[in-house]
């Protein structure tokens, strides 16, 4: 295959600039294809990468980006009829024949594979990758461009997979705390799947946009305690004439307060989902679950068996990207990950090679 013009922005070490190179993509080999990238989301799991946060599990230098929508330009041996295909890739791409892909649980896969985590990912105009678990795209409404579905292989499936954990359904009364990239895509997938949602977070600039996409109420939590935050949600559930059990909550924001924030919201028969990721400890009373006799569970990544239902959730005008996105040139990478740094941006960025 030739290599003209190709390239990709890999990390070198924790706290360093990403590096140019120009050698994007090594050849496919038996049951894997090269997807010539439209875009890859930045996702603040990239940032704790490059921070030092998180360590990847690869070895460094590495090319980061887990959120890969393109087109099939190369296959290896098995995976010719994907040739041309227009595809997202999985952030989280299972063996399927260990014990956890043959119960169903392949987001957790022993085996598991995560772009630009195991192996060299989408910050790049190329990429190679397993040909299992791509999620064709098919055919876009005229608004959407192939770059734009980048975000469904993360900010869309990983709550989509939640929210279905949970049994979300008509009637149900959801609150979301923390409604950045991957919580405002819950917010939509939970009202699309019938509920009643309530946003918390501690920016205005996340919450407002949900009011026309999917939040019957927001909460701004800033400098309130978890029982303050809970008597506003309580009042927003009186208004739309729901009571104080069976409540459906996701802790999204990934911190501490989030995660306190949300435990705060159990009450009788509730549902608990912890999506979002810290590092930090929280205090809380475990003994709640048994008082309230609520359940908790975490979440993560989304199997790919979920990926059509998501694709087809965008697709069908259910869920709403382009409010939640920017596209920007790959070539201003470095300025861009500033700019997630200092939050002047609430939107996802899209990086377009």
């Amino acid at each position: 295959m030739a290599r003209i013009d190709r390239y990709a922005w890999r990390m070198v070490d924790a706290g360093a600039p990403l590096e140019r190179f120009e050698d994007a993509a090594r050849d496919p080999g038996s049951g894997e294809v090269v997807i010539e990238v439209a875009g890859c989301g930045l996702c603040h799991t990239d940032v704790g990468f490059l921070d030092g946060a998180v360590a990847t599990r690869a070895n460094l230098p590495l090319v980061l980006g887990h959120e890969i929508a393109g087109t099939i330009v190369a296959t290896g041996e098995g995976a010719e009829s994907w040739l041309d295909e227009d595809v997202l890739v999985p952030a989280v791409i299972p063996c399927e024949t260990c014990d956890m892909c043959v119960s169903g649980r392949g987001n957790v896969c022993t085996n598991q594979q995560m772009p630009g985590n195991d192996f060299d990912g989408g910050f790049a105009t190329h990429v190679t990758v397993p040909v299992r678990g791509l999620a064709p795209i098919g055919a876009l409404p005229e608004r959407y461009e192939l770059a734009d579905l980048c975000v469904v292989a993360d900010a869309v499936t990983t709550p989509l997979q939640a929210v279905r954990r949970a049994e979300v359904v008509e009637g149900d009364f959801v609150v979301v705390v923390g409604t950045g990239g991957v919580g405002g895509f819950a917010v939509q997938v939970a009202a699309a799947s019938g509920a009643t949602v309530i946003a918390v977070d501690i920016d205005e600039d996340h919450l407002e946009p949900l009011l026309e996409h999917g939040a019957a109420g927001t909460v701004n939590a800033r400098g309130l305690t978890p029982r303050d935050v809970r008597g506003l949600v309580r009042d927003h559930a009186r208004t739309e004439g729901v009571g104080s059990s069976g409540w459906k909550i996701f802790e999204c924001s990934g911190t501490a307060a989030g995660q306190e924030t949300a435990f705060g919201m159990l009450g009788p028969a509730a549902t608990l989902a912890i999506v979002g990721f810290t590092m930090d400890k929280v205090t809380v009373r475990l003994s709640n679950l048994m008082a309230f006799d609520a359940t908790a569970f975490g979440s993560w990544g989304c199997p790919p068996e979920l990926y059509p239902e998501a694709i087809e959730l965008v697709t069908s005008g259910q869920i709403d990207l382009l409010p939640f996105i920017r596209k920007t040139a790959m070539v201003d990478i470095l300025q861009v990950l500033e700019e997630v740094h200092t939050g002047s941006d609430p939107r996802r960025p899209i990086l377009i090679p």
